[in-house]
This record gives C-alpha cells, sequence and structure tokens, in this order.
C-alpha cells in the first residue's frame, strides 16, 4: 500500500499530464480530413499547352475547410503531374489560408501490386479449370507460389489462373493518383480554391493541308491544331490555349500521331474563328473561343488558320555532293565528296505575311502538299516539316525527287599543287527528260577548306549564296541536256 504523500503526488502528476494533454488538445487539433473528387458541375478547368510534351493545368474547385489544421485528399489530377510544380491558394482567404505540408501519393492499385503486398499474406486464387487455392502467397513475381494451412506449396503458372481474390485493398495502395495536403486556415466554410500544375504526357502540334493549284502558281492552305493527351485524365470543358515557341527549360525537368485526310478541299469560309492568335513574351499564344473536352488517350484536331490564294513558286534542286565545310580540315582525300547522287529535288516556296494572302505565324510541323488529278481528285505529291515562322518569311518544302530529270556529278581532276594548295575539276550534267522546258538550281559545296577560289567555269553567272557554296541557275530545254565545268582552288 502506498504512502499517503506518495499518493497524493501521484494523483498530482496525473491531474497535470491531463491538462497538458487537454491544453494540446486545444492548441494542436486534429486535422479535419476530406475528399475533393472530380465534382465536374463545379469545377473550372484551364489548360494551356506548349510544344514540348508539357502543359499547365489550372482548376477552381470549391473546398469546404474548417477553422485550422485540415487534411485535404485532392484527386483527379494527371497522372503525370510534377509534384514540384503545384501551387495551391483560396480566393476566399488569400493571405489566412496556407499549405504546411504536400505529399503526392501516386501507389496505384494494380494485380503486380497487390500481389506484392500480399506476399506472406493470405489470399485466394482461382485456376482456369475451376479449382481453388487457399494459402499464404510466398512468391508471385512470376509464377505463383502459395503455402497452405499443413504446409502443402502449390506453383501455379501464370496462364492457369483466372482470378485472385483479396481479403482487402492494402494500406497505402490509392486507386488514383492523389495530392495529400495539411491546410491551416482563419476561415471556416467554402473556400474558392485555384490549384495549377505542370503535367507531362501532353502536347500539341501543328498539321498544314497545302492545295496546289493545277498550274501550279498559287495554293490554298488549312492549318490545324493536333492535341494529342496521354497526360491519364479527361479535361472536361476546358478553357483551351496553345502556346507556340521553345521555351526554355531546366535540365532533367509524340508520340506523335498524325491524323490522315480521306479527302482534300479547298478552304472554304469559316462561320467564325474557332481560333484567336495574340503575341506572348517573345511567344504566340492560340486560344480557342468555345470549352473543349480533352480526353485521355485521344487526339483532338481544332482549325486555327485558313487562306486561299496564296502566291507560290516551284523549282528543282541539284545538289550532287550534299556535303558542307564542317569546319574542319584540310581535306586532301580524293574521293572526299564523290556521293553518286542523281536525284534532283522538286520544291516549293512561298512567303508568310498579309502581302501574299497569309497573315498568320506558322507554327512548327507538319505540311503535306495536295495538287488536283484531271478529274480534280486531289492527290498527295509530298510532305515536309516547317520550324516556327513568323510573319513575312520565307517557307521551302521539300515535296519529293523529280522522275524526269537526272543529275549527274563526275570529278574530272585532281592535283595537288605543292602541300598547301589543291585543285579540282568537276562536270555537272542536268538532263531533262519532261516534254517542257526547266530551270534547275546547281548548288556546289566548297568542302575541302574555307579558303577558295574558282578559276575556271564553263558559265561564270553562278552566285554565292553563303561563304562555302555556288549556285547556278541552269535553263534545260524540253529533252535536252546542259552540261557545266568548273575548276576550285583550295589554299590552306
Amino acid at each position: 500500500m502506498l504512502a499517503p504523500s506518495r499518493r497524493f503526488f501521484r494523483q498530482r502528476t496525473a491531474a497535470t499530464l491531463l491538462a497538458v494533454v487537454l491544453l494540446l488538445a486545444t492548441v494542436m487539433p486534429t486535422p479535419a480530413w476530406q475528399n475533393s473528387g472530380p465534382d465536374t458541375g463545379s469545377r473550372a478547368v484551364e489548360l494551356t499547352v506548349y510544344n514540348q510534351d508539357l502543359a499547365l493545368v489550372k482548376e477552381t474547385r470549391p473546398l469546404t475547410l474548417t477553422l485550422g489544421l485540415n487534411e485535404i485528399r485532392y484527386t483527379d489530377v494527371a497522372a503525370l503531374i510534377d509534384p514540384t510544380s503545384v501551387r495551391f491558394s483560396s480566393r476566399t482567404s488569400l493571405t489566412g489560408t496556407h499549405v504546411l505540408e504536400q505529399n503526392y501519393e501516386y501507389d496505384l492499385v494494380g494485380a503486380e501490386k497487390l500481389l506484392e503486398k500480399y506476399i506472406d499474406q493470405p489470399i485466394e486464387v482461382i485456376t482456369e479449370d475451376g479449382s481453388v487455392y487457399q494459402g499464404k502467397l510466398l512468391n508471385g513475381s512470376s509464377d505463383v507460389i502459395l503455402m497452405a494451412d499443413d504446409g502443402k506449396v502449390t506453383v501455379l503458372r501464370r496462364e492457369q489462373i483466372r482470378t485472385f481474390t483479396f481479403p482487402a485493398l492494402p494500406e497505402g495502395l490509392i486507386t488514383r493518383p492523389t495530392l495529400v495536403w495539411t491546410v491551416d486556415t482563419d476561415k471556416a466554410g467554402i473556400h474558392t480554391t485555384d490549384v495549377t500544375y505542370l503535367t507531362h504526357g501532353i502536347s500539341w502540334r501543328a498539321n498544314y493541308v497545302l492545295l496546289l493549284a493545277k498550274n501550279e502558281k498559287t495554293l490554298d492552305l488549312n492549318g490545324w491544331v493536333t492535341l494529342d493527351n496521354r497526360s491519364g485524365i479527361t479535361y472536361q470543358d476546358a478553357k483551351l490555349k496553345l502556346v507556340a515557341g521553345d521555351i526554355a527549360r531546366a535540365a532533367n525537368m509524340g508520340v506523335q500521331k498524325v491524323m490522315d485526310y480521306a479527302a482534300v478541299e479547298a478552304p472554304r469560309a469559316a462561320p467564325g474563328p474557332q481560333v484567336s492568335e495574340r503575341g506572348f513574351f517573345e511567344y504566340h499564344l492560340y486560344e480557342v473561343n468555345r470549352p473543349v473536352t480533352v480526353r485521355n488517350n485521344q487526339t483532338k484536331q481544332i482549325e486555327f488558320v485558313t487562306s486561299t490564294g496564296i502566291t507560290t513558286t516551284t523549282f528543282f534542286v541539284y545538289d550532287g555532293s550534299g556535303i558542307s565545310f564542317g569546319g574542319y580540315g584540310p581535306v586532301f582525300d580524293q574521293a572526299y565528296g564523290s556521293t553518286g547522287q542523281t536525284k534532283v529535288n522538286a520544291m516549293l516556296e512561298f512567303f508568310t505575311g498579309k502581302k501574299n494572302n497569309l497573315d498568320a505565324p506558322l507554327p512548327a510541323g507538319v505540311v503535306r502538299i495536295f495538287k488536283p488529278d484531271e478529274d480534280g481528285a486531289a492527290l498527295l505529291i509530298g510532305e515536309d516539316s516547317i520550324d516556327h515562322t513568323p510573319k513575312g518569311e520565307k517557307i521551302q518544302l521539300y515535296v519529293g525527287d523529280a522522275f524526269d530529270i537526272v543529275g549527274e556529278r563526275t570529278q574530272t581532276d585532281f592535283k595537288r599543287l605543292g602541300d598547301k594548295v589543291v585543285e579540282e575539276t568537276f562536270k555537272i550534267v542536268v538532263r531533262n527528260r519532261k516534254e517542257s522546258a526547266v530551270e534547275v538550281r546547281v548548288v556546289e559545296h566548297l568542302y575541302r577548306w574555307s579558303q577558295w577560289e574558282i578559276v575556271q567555269a564553263s558559265d561564270k553567272s553562278y552566285s554565292k549564296p553563303n561563304a562555302q557554296t555556288i549556285e547556278w541557275r541552269v535553263p534545260v530545254k524540253a529533252d535536252d541536256t546542259t552540261e557545266i565545268t568548273y575548276t576550285v582552288r583550295y589554299s590552306f
């Protein structure tokens, strides 16, 4: 039996501890828990998509918060979210509501995860023949190994199994990626909250359809936004913006799927612009003028530019070597540059800008060129890609190789004129088997060294597009041949 003084001391100590616990419960209340799921009727979504497998998502949702600490489970976010980019704010109490802690939970439930979590725990397995096996799971990574209560071990191949049955969902596994916040607020009630984050798995690209006129003097253009969403979430009735340009990304921060066109028609007058374009910093911003639902695993196309009567030029290029000066050297190998290339490229060129009926910048994308046949059916004649192109700039497209025009490039002489001088001579022949005359741009690259001079040329009308290239504009009559010879001297 305790002495009275000791019994009194213990009673007083217990009372003191109880008072401390009650005080802590008052000062540090248990966070109120709630789940914020996909209530699409009360959500507003803004989606800004970049060219670089990146999108900025902004969601506005109402959340009911209690005074003090709250634990919020914010579900229905993109599976490829960058959790370090998340920003939470309350419009209801902007300065009095703060996120004290944030966790991103992405351990999603699945057959492999369940098997991993249930190692050394009892499960039930039903095989294709209807047999039922129960026991402790010893292994589930390949074949399934069970140990019954009597110690008997059964090995089942995966292809034998029809169904797994687990007693319950293990702790820590979730059905959807979830942001979990500890939020402190000075105002209880319904808060209008904004959540923004970056996600991968969604990008956009421009796709263009060009319809070349029969006389090849003009073309019509349709431009489409091709949006590919593989981010793991559907964006319902989103305010959609697209940024055209290459933004800088910190280190360690599509599949491109292109829709085919069964038929191609000249652009028609649209009932109204679907997409508005404006400058944004050093980029261009395209905003769709209506709510857009972007479903997960969906490719969506929206027309954003259309124009007719764009003046264009078609021409041919023969680049016999295709080798440019690499900035190193000198090159003394006599056979260097002898490629045997005979193909002549068919090219198409036009300018953007208001003067040419194309008053719009063109974001990077794939260009498909069509031309009507004699019966009016538009046939594909080639495709190429363009980079981001502002208004007033030239676009050159490689359409394909000319069937009836052939080039031939032959080195006819090569000699060393001392230790630091080389001369070589080429003969270039262009044969035109078409029924009409053509002009071919013959391009020669001076690739052996940076210091050179043309000491002889059968046609002196060549130009110098740059410091290492010369070019002739060669007319070739129908079913005829044109020949050029020249000698270049390199000094090292």
